[in-house]
This record gives C-alpha cells, structure tokens and sequence, in this order.
C-alpha cells in the first residue's frame, strides 16, 4: 500500500512558489502562472493526442510552440526582444524535431525500453513509441531552450543600449562571445541532468560488470545518450540563430550619440576678455556740482 504524501509535496510547492515570488517578485508571479499554463497544454492537448495514436513528433513540435509562444509573450511582454527569442526557440525545438526523427530510426530504438513504457504498451498499444521518445526529446529540452534564447536576446538589446552607435554586426559578435559561454554551461546542465534521471541505470549496469561498449547494445543507455545529444544540439544551435535573428531586428544604430560635441570642449574666449568699461573712470563723478553753489 503506498503512503499517502500530499501534504508533504504541497509544503514543498508553497516554499518553491513562496521562494519564486520573493526573489523574483512579478516576474516570478508571471512565470508561476505561465507554468499553469504550460501544464494545461500538456494535459489538455499533449497527452489526449499521444493517448489517441497521434504522430508524437507532430503532437511534440505543435505543443512546445504553443506552450514557448504563450509563455515567453504572457512572461516578457510582446516587444521584440521576446519576437526574436520566440524565433530562436521555434528554430530550436524544429532542429532538436530534425535531429530526433533521424537518431531514433538510425539507432532503431524502440521507445519501449522502460519498465514504464511496456506497461504503457500493454495498456494502450496504439500509441506512437517511436513517436513519444521524440517527443519526450523535445518537451525535455524546452526549458533550457527558453533559458538560453531570452538570455541571447536580452544580451543583444543591452549591448545596443549601451553603444547605440554600434552596428548590427558587431553587436551579434559581441553577443555571441557571451553565447559561448552560454553554450559550456547548458551542456553540462543538459548532460547532467540527463544522468542525474538515468542514475539508477547506469549503477546496474556497472554492478553487472561489463565491458562499456557492449552498454551501447542496452536500449535504456542509447536512449539518454540520445536524449543527450539530440537535446544539446538544438540548444547549441539556438543561440547563433536567436542572436542574428535579434540583431536583426534592432533598430538603427544611432550614429549622431556617437559624435563628441565640440562646442562643449571650445573655450568662452568671451570670459577671458576683461571688461574695459569697468576700468574707465567715472569722470562725471569728478565734476562739481555747480548747481548746489549758486544762490537761491
């Protein structure tokens, strides 16, 4: 019999959503309740079409769109700094589709390599296996998709506000030497997140004691290795394509903030020129007053 653990999970979503709130104040209000949001398309269209035999990489691709354009717009607000990440994320989540459909048939995998997906194939075999896997791969990557698109975008319209002057190409280079950087730290996020879920996995597989490339023949392993590497590679080609895509989209470079006004930096040759008048005696004062000497 299981144990009841409702009140335990609910203590932990109020901390979580108490600690969102203090330190993110609106803006992790807005993403609270852009994550209801996102968890009513995934109830409400996601698993309903799996369920009913639908094409999981179609029924994957429609939902993250839905899910990335209600969200980045309702969180950030519709400008086009949210435009281009939006961009980004779709180009994202089309790559990580293009890549997932060809690993998934070129290494065979079945999509039943769980214990969970052959109870699921005993219960509802009209389903998509191949189809879900990818579109687990997809949804499993859509929020350090938006993590690192919103932050290439937000680099972009920063460093135009503080060099207006600087010009569009010169702005995604900049951009992307902070993309870099992005791009080792989401890597290694995807990567371990990904052994962190497969834990228990790979300790069977090592007390069993074999050769690590007769691991590759294991179903389960080759799933998160491509789950790894389908998920990283339209993270990683994310973030060139949302920051051209920004750059693009920024207005003009204001050339005029970039002139130094001379006018400021030429002397008053007004206020070094002394007063002449001011040196001039006042004659009229040495007069006297021969108005006062003559009788009344």
């Amino acid at each position: 019999m299981g144990v009841f653990r409702g009140w335990q999970l609910l203590v932990l979503v109020l901390v979580f959503a108490a600690v969102v709130v203090a330190v993110g104040r609106w803006r992790g209000l807005l993403a609270l309740a852009a994550l209801g949001v996102a968890a009513w398309v995934l109830l409400a269209f996601v698993l309903p079409a799996l369920v009913a035999g639908g094409p999981g990489l179609l029924v994957g691709v429609v939902g993250s769109s839905a899910i990335m354009f209600a969200t980045l717009y309702f969180v950030h607000g519709p400008n086009l700094r949210t435009t281009a990440a939006l961009v980004g994320t779709l180009c994202g989540i089309l790559i990580m589709a293009g890549i997932s459909l060809i690993a998934v048939q070129a290494t065979r995998l079945s999509g039943v390599g769980d214990e969970a997906s052959g109870q699921l194939a005993g219960l509802a075999s009209q389903i998509d296996f191949r189809g879900l896997l990818s579109c687990a791969i997809i949804i499993a990557g859509l929020g350090v998709l938006n993590d690192v698109t919103i932050t290439q975008a937000s680099a972009v319209w920063e460093l135009r506000a503080a060099a207006p002057a600087m010009s569009r190409r010169e702005v995604y280079a900049r951009a992307m030497r902070i993309g870099r950087d992005h791009i080792a730290s989401t890597v290694y996020t995807v990567f371990f997140a990904y052994v962190g879920a497969a834990m228990s996995v790979l300790i069977l597989l090592y007390l069993y004691d074999r050769p690590m490339l007769s691991l590759l023949t294991h179903e389960d392993i080759v799933t998160e290795i491509v789950r790894t590497l389908c998920g990283s590679v339209g993270l990683v080609l994310a973030v060139p394509i949302t920051t051209w895509v920004a750059a693009l989209l920024l207005p003009p470079a204001d050339h005029r903030s970039a002139l130094p006004d001379h006018r400021s930096a030429l002397p008053d040759h007004r206020s070094a020129l002394p007063d002449h008048r001011s040196a001039l005696p006042d004659h009229r004062s040495a007069l006297p007053d021969h108005r006062s000497a003559l009788p009344e």
